[in-house]
């Protein structure tokens, strides 16, 4: 932590303990806002705003974002990434237009509340997208559909102790 930050922390600390309180709580917000991960990559083929739009549904559906967190604004994730503002403005309000977050003018982008239908159509997709992968191996490899499920059953009951 730099002086100035521990300087402006021990400031804080000797005031009364609701305005210390409601430091801590704006301070924490601001840190989850700068550790909103994306990545970007050019070697893919979707789009990158299609990559910012994945990489904010997996953090809102792994709770790594929750409703009311406040995400990076469309100017600085844009200057983050080193790409244009354009991009990030287009998965933002794809984002917008699917639910998952709104605009407040003037105060930023928050998440919205989980909708638990989405969630559960996007848990779907990627068994979905898994038992296809696992489906192609076992062709591959001369693997029976019932051998695979037979696999599956005793995978899922280890895991779920069944």
């Amino acid at each position: 932590m730099r002086k100035a930050s521990i300087d402006t922390l021990r400031k804080v600390l000797t005031k009364p303990l609701i305005v210390t309180i409601l430091f801590i709580c704006v301070y924490t917000k601001l840190l989850k806002v700068m550790f909103l991960r994306v990545f970007i990559s050019n070697r893919s083929s979707k789009p990158i705003y299609e990559q910012i739009k994945d990489q904010v549904k997996e953090a809102i559906f792994s709770d790594d974002l929750r409703e009311n967190d406040l995400l990076p604004s469309i100017r600085q994730l844009a200057k983050d990434l080193k790409i244009s503002v354009i991009t990030t403005a287009r998965a933002y309000n794809d984002l917008e237009e699917e639910g998952f977050i709104v605009n407040v003018q003037g105060k930023g982008c928050y998440v919205l509340p989980k909708n638990m239908d989405i969630a559960r159509e996007n848990v779907l997709l990627k068994v979905e997208s898994a038992l296809a992968d696992a489906a192609a191996a076992a062709k591959a490899g001369g693997i029976s559909k019932s051998e695979v499920a037979k696999m599956l059953n005793t995978i899922y009951k280890e895991e779920h102790h069944e």
